[in-house]
């Protein structure tokens, strides 16, 4: 309470030090504040955010500007991060406790963008609230986790979308409306880049992994070009003795329809070769996705390329997130290819370790 007597007079006097001494209990803390007086009664797509990170502060929160998202909540552990965005993108209130988002009967859309291993729990606790949720990959980390999320939302009125944002890019959505059906060989390549050993997303208790947490994303880009479901995975990664949290593999994947999937995450690639790439050979046609900037058609009638400026499909699917939250319809990635998708990149760390080919549990 006094401190103008240290912070007022600072190079006003001759003291080097300061001891700052506060109560032991401090009164009338607030797990909330209201920085904008605003009604949501009545309104549909009233969101609430569960983390403030890079994601949500650099891509998140600016593509959903033109979303039609009614912002209310941002939560951060601390406050700080969390009421420096509610300021800046427009939400009524920042928070230290996410309880609050879930149990306000405004909010009918929570987005989760915490570490990895908060996710399928943060799922759950929405789910029971019978409310809405996007969550960013993964959906969860193990198998143990992803069933206890299938009884969850069988007992709510609530919907997941995960963040696959890939499918959403103009360039997904071109070849989807031209590649027709029918088995289809792909081949995928991440060249993800190196990240050090001690950052969180590579710890498998927190993170799950770059194949888990991240690769998953091409996992569901495959599925959504073939149509169909993963039966069963094989991975090999680089070196002698690869450890269970590789991030240099090739996943390959059968699919129902006959169709195969090759997937390469490398983190050893140069930084000055594009990020991802996707071919796609098909009934005598060849599609290439080069980095979400230019698609080249090979052997089609009335489809040649598409060029535009990086467009992984963000704003697409958040756009898509909100209309059907406001508009309703049927859910934008369907649950038995949510848990597809999180089976087979479970199942890709089970083949490393028994290095043989995994069949998928229908």
């Amino acid at each position: 309470e006094e401190y103008q007597k240290i912070y007022g007079k600072i190079g006003q006097t001759g003291s080097i030090a300061s001891i700052l001494e506060y109560p032991e209990k401090m009164e009338n803390l607030k797990n909330t504040i209201v920085l904008l007086e605003k009604r949501f009664t009545g309104q549909k797509g009233v969101v609430g955010v569960i983390g403030s990170g890079n994601f949500t502060k650099m891509t998140m929160l600016p593509m959903m500007k033109e979303s039609g998202a009614h912002f209310k909540y941002i939560a951060s552990k601390g406050g700080v991060t969390s009421t420096s965005l509610a300021k800046k993108f427009g939400f009524t209130h920042s928070t230290t406790d996410y309880q609050e988002i879930l149990n306000d009967t405004d909010v009918d859309l929570v987005m989760i963008t915490t570490r990895h291993n908060l996710h399928a729990s943060m799922i759950m606790e929405v789910l029971k609230q019978n409310k809405h949720v996007f969550v960013e990959k993964p959906l969860a980390l193990n198998k143990a986790e992803l069933f206890e999320l299938i009884e969850a939302v069988n007992q709510s009125k609530g919907s997941i979308t995960v963040g696959f944002n890939r499918r959403f890019s103009p360039h997904a959505l071109k070849i989807k409306q031209h590649i027709g059906t029918g088995p289809m060989n792909i081949i995928a390549t991440m060249n993800a880049g190196f990240i050090p050993a001690d950052v969180w997303v590579q710890n498998l208790k927190v993170g799950g992994g770059r194949i888990i947490g991240e690769a998953c994303h091409f996992v569901d880009l495959c599925s959504y070009f073939t149509g169909s479901k993963v039966i069963s995975v094989c991975m090999n990664a680089m070196g002698i003795n690869p450890a269970e949290n590789t991030d240099n593999a090739s996943i390959l994947l059968k699919y129902e329809d006959g169709s195969n999937a090759t997937i390469n995450y490398f983190a050893n690639g140069s930084k000055t070769y594009a990020k991802e790439r996707v071919e796609i050979y098909s009934q005598g046609r060849t599609i290439v996705l080069d980095n979400f900037r230019k698609t080249e058609a090979y052997g089609f009638k009335n489809f040649s390329s598409l060029k535009t400026s990086l467009d992984k499909g963000h704003k697409n699917q958040f756009k898509s997130v909100i209309n059907k939250i406001q508009l309703g319809g049927e859910h934008l990635i369907s649950f038995d290819s949510l848990i597809n998708t999180s089976l087979a990149s479970f199942a890709a760390i089970e083949s490393l370790k028994e290095r043989k080919w995994i069949d998928l549990v229908k």
